[in-house]
């Protein structure tokens, strides 16, 4: 659907900026190619961020990185220093201290060779309601500089993506808020940015707007972009990303895989347990061998414990020869709601 375009150094008479080709300006400008290092494995590097504004500190030595095709999921509580996290990426704000890597870009060295692989989509935006749809987003090519020529294609095909393509003449101010999330998403794609910022894309939509949103970005995961998201929609962040980073009172509190963090939280696995027979019995039983951390629920028994997979093993074994008619013996992963309840408390900066 997209190529990755070329970009180019520009030169002339001793000028140098940075812009898309655009073929009419060829008889008027010297091309030298800028090498932009997209193969770079870690494609967002965020060292010992931190920024104030005036003497308040937002954001305080800020550490993580998103390899190339991953998906991180940025949580925290309302004030915790997402947004501003998120503008600093998109070199909207420079950090008091600290650096910034886009594939491999220096944030402060090259700001705008990084504008040209990244797509940043706010938590609010604005549209132009007085637009057509497809007026909406060929404003944006032109603003990013894409050839007229190659407008239209560019403009269905993000339509296609965002299954907005049925909407292509109609007035912006008539799109429902889902849609208009939509839109703006489709307007972040417009130049193939390999490396996307979404800040709270979700945020304000209805149960099926949710879904949408959710199902685009997987397709986005298909196309090996690389993702950074925050939202609060935590069950459906855990559907995507391949790693989350939970930040509070200007803090990164703790990052990675969401197996990696409940292991960091909990040396304790719960497991899920249902039987044939009586759950009282089987509770009784499992106390006796030494499993005290046991909760009954509608059709089914958990526990939690410490036991190496041998040992569980053997448990199940035993159960079995105690002639409990177990149906199904189940480890229980935390989600991401437990997680985040587990480790934040509601703190802002």
């Amino acid at each position: 659907m997209f190529n990755n375009s070329q970009t180019y150094r520009v030169c002339k008479r001793k000028q140098v900026s940075y812009l898309r080709v655009v073929p009419a300006l060829l008889n008027h400008w010297t091309l030298e190619p800028i090498i932009v290092p997209l193969q770079q494995v870690t494609m967002i590097e965020a060292i010992q961020l931190t920024k104030f504004y005036d003497n308040t500190p937002a954001l305080t030595e800020v550490s993580f990185q998103v390899e190339k095709g991953e998906i991180l999921g940025f949580l925290g509580p309302n004030g915790a220093g997402k947004t501003t996290t998120i503008k600093m990426l998109a070199t909207l704000l420079l950090p008091t201290s600290g650096k910034i890597r886009i594939g491999g870009i220096n944030i402060e060295e090259n700001p705008r060779a990084i504008r040209k692989i990244i797509g940043y989509m706010p938590d609010s935006f604005g549209v132009y309601p007085d637009l057509i749809v497809w007026e909406y987003l060929d404003f944006f090519a032109a603003a990013y500089q894409i050839p007229i020529g190659n407008r239209p294609g560019l403009i269905d095909d993000v339509l296609e993506l965002t299954d907005l393509t049925v909407k292509k003449y109609d007035l912006v101010e008539t799109l429902s808020r889902g849609m208009k999330q939509r839109l703006c998403l489709a307007k972040t794609l417009l130049h193939d940015p390999a490396v996307l910022l979404l800040d709270e894309p979700a945020s304000g939509l209805d149960p099926r707007a949710r879904v949408e949103i959710r199902e685009l970005i997987k397709e986005l995961k298909k196309m090996k972009k690389t993702i950074l998201i925050s939202s609060h929609i935590l069950p459906e962040l855990s559907d995507f990303c391949t790693s989350i980073g939970i930040i509070e009172k200007g803090k990164l509190i703790v990052s990675g895989s969401i197996a990696e963090i409940e292991r960091r939280l909990s040396a304790s696995k719960v497991y899920r347990v249902t039987t044939l027979d009586s759950s009282e019995r089987l509770e009784a039983h499992l106390k006796s061998i030494g499993i005290t951390q046991i909760t009954q629920n509608d059709g089914f028994l958990q526990f939690a414990c410490n036991l190496t997979a041998e040992e569980i093993a053997n448990l199940l074994s035993s159960l079995i020869s105690h002639q409990f008619r177990i149906t199904s013996f189940i480890p229980v992963s935390a989600n991401l709601e437990d997680l985040f309840m587990k480790i934040t408390h509601g703190e802002v900066s």
